[in-house]
């Protein structure tokens, strides 16, 4: 039976509970009903009032296909409201084998204690000094626990940027081929588990135990159309593993909407250069890899391996927000500088999406020029080395503006946005305004239905509809989550009419439990309503789910449409 495990970091002290009032919950349901539930909203959440919670979703340690995506939740310091943070890698099918639903950090020792590495077993948890690997780079950290442990290894680690609580910190997680690759991104959990003194959690290698379907049979049907769903989409069967999700670039920036120069225009003469197709080219020129999974079991292989000039592996999981953030972005056109920065992230640390748009910031303050990539490699390079232009980027774009003096800052609820320019991709732009994460894409992907035409067809330009899709997506995102599924089902689901059916099926033949689509909906509604209420306790109001004010003020090119959503109308977009 799944258990949590809780740690306390000041007193070294640790209990296994059963799942109690937390069971049926998984990935972002359980992280976000406990951090609501048991979390001061008012707290800072770099104190010891604050949790940080890891989760498998409710198919973790399955062989359901893209089931193995891990839940990071906790008081965000990025953006002071509540947070889940989606990751690949490892750690979440890992998790059961050690009969683990999920970890629960607390408490935090004094600011002077060493950092500690957590060994977890079935049985326990040791405190092991860390002073190895505290203060170094995610790689050569990485591999002193590789030979530590052996190539089973299966970790969580932060960087620099996270041992100095950087507010854009991330935790790294292994891969399927031994690299700590795999992002926890977003909103700062890096800062969260650095102010805890924890520089990695380890779980047992040995660790083997095997999930068991309650109903065997079943699941192996459920899980074959399962498969079939995702095989049958074009998006989910060729476009993502034949280009990874750069393929965007060229699609975005064909449709206006790829933000260029600090979202001054939706349209980046350079965008072939930086272009899916153009890094499928470079890596099949020197022997990379054009798809690979980002954890156990995905059979989409939108992951990438990314070669350097002399054909040595630089990066992996090289996405279309880090491509854009250090790209278009920044006017940078040389993919092999924006693959760097890619690694300079991993290793520091920090999240390439806050990092890309604070690079740009520093570019508008006039820190180092428009377009100069090897300027922001240099800049990157100072996070985690006590320089303080470092500590100020790694703090994320509002923390940089200012320092700098920049007034042009794109973000929401603290959190700066992702690749879609909201005034010609207005579901987003919904998404960005109103979900508790802040400006996140992923938390209602309406670049399906604005720009792919996947699950219907809205117009980006205007308003109707988008306010609808938007919360809709959002409902279904928290449910995927949850379950612990890869987002990028849902082009197939969208598309199919057995999609959430299929789904459902295999949660209800692992569990022996009833899970229909009604369940599966409200899974969702019941996420976001924790969520929710945890940020109307920390203070958030409906003047907070609103765009910055230039995306108002000023038209996009080339279509030059301009944001006209009302704070009051973006409250149709939340559930009651």
């Amino acid at each position: 039976m799944p258990r949590i495990l809780r740690i306390n970091t000041r007193t070294k002290e640790f209990k296994f509970e059963e799942l109690g009032e937390y069971a049926g919950l998984g990935g972002r349901a359980l992280t976000s009903r406990l951090v609501n539930k048991e979390v001061p909203a008012d707290c800072h959440a770099l104190s010891a009032e604050n949790k940080l919670v890891f989760a498998g979703g409710v198919l973790a340690g399955t062989t359901v296909a893209n089931s193995g995506r891990l839940s990071v939740g906790s008081k965000s310091p990025l953006t002071g409201g509540i947070k889940e943070s989606n990751s690949g890698g490892l750690f979440a099918h890992k998790l059961p084998k050690l009969d683990l639903l999920a970890i629960v950090l607390e408490d935090k020792p004094e600011a002077d204690a060493p950092f500690q590495t957590l060994f977890i077993t079935k049985d326990g948890v040791e405190f092991k000094d860390a002073s190895g690997i505290a203060g170094m780079s995610t790689y050569p950290a990485h591999e002193k626990l590789l030979e530590e442990y052996g190539d089973k290894l299966v970790a969580g680690m932060i960087g620099p940027g996270g041992e100095l609580c950087g507010k854009a910190s991330t935790i790294q997680f292994t891969d399927p081929y031994k690299r700590p690759a795999r992002s926890a991104g977003r909103g700062g959990m890096g800062a969260v588990m650095g102010s805890k003194k924890i520089k990695a959690i380890v779980l047992d290698p040995a660790a083997n135990e095997k999930s068991t379907p309650a109903n065997a049979d079943a699941f192996k049907a459920a899980r074959k159309t399962w498969v079939d769903v995702l095989q049958g989409h074009p998006v989910t069967s060729q476009g993502l593993p034949g280009f990874g999700t750069a393929i965007l670039v060229n699609i975005v920036n064909e449709a206006g909407a790829l933000p260029t120069k600090n979202f001054r225009t939706g349209q980046f003469e350079a965008a072939a250069d930086i272009s899916g197709e153009k890094i499928a080219e470079t890596i099949e020129a020197r022997s990379g890899k054009t798809k690979e999974g980002c954890h156990a079991g995905c059979i989409i292989q939108c992951s990438q391996q990314y070669n350097d000039k002399d054909g040595e592996y630089l990066t992996s999981g090289f996405e279309y927000e880090t491509v854009w953030a250090f790209g278009a972005n920044c006017l940078i056109k040389d993919i092999d500088q924006i693959a760097q920065m890619d690694r300079i992230c991993d290793e520091k640390g920090i999240d390439t999406i806050e990092m890309g748009n604070t690079i740009a910031i520093a570019m508008e303050g006039g820190i180092i020029p428009w377009g100069d990539g090897a300027a922001a490699i240099e800049l990157l390079n100072k996070v985690g080395t006590g320089d303080h232009l470092g500590r100020i980027i790694a703090n994320g774009v509002d923390f940089a503006g200012g320092a700098f003096g920049v007034d042009r800052l794109p973000t929401v609820k603290g959190q700066s946005l992702p690749a879609y320019d909201p005034r010609a991709v207005k579901g987003v732009g919904v998404t960005y305004a109103t979900t508790p994460m802040g400006g996140d894409h992923t938390a209602g992907y309406a670049v399906c239905q604005n720009v792919l035409k996947v699950g219907g067809e809205i117009d980006g330009h205007k308003k109707e509809g988008n306010v609808e899709v938007s919360k809709n997506l959002q409902i279904a995102t928290a449910a995927i989550d949850s379950l612990g599924l890869c987002l990028f089902v849902a082009f197939a689901v969208l598309d199919d009419a057995n999609g959430v059916q299929a789904m459902c099926d295999t949660v209800a033949a692992h569990t022996g439990l009833k899970f229909t689509a009604d369940e599966f909906l409200a899974m969702g509604v019941n996420c976001l309503k924790d969520e929710l209420e945890f940020n109307k306790r920390a203070g958030f109001t409906e003047k907070d789910d609103q765009l910055p004010r230039f995306f108002t003020t000023e038209a996009l090119p080339p279509h030059n449409v301009a944001w006209d959503f009302s704070a009051e109308e973006m409250q149709g977009a939340k559930v009651d």
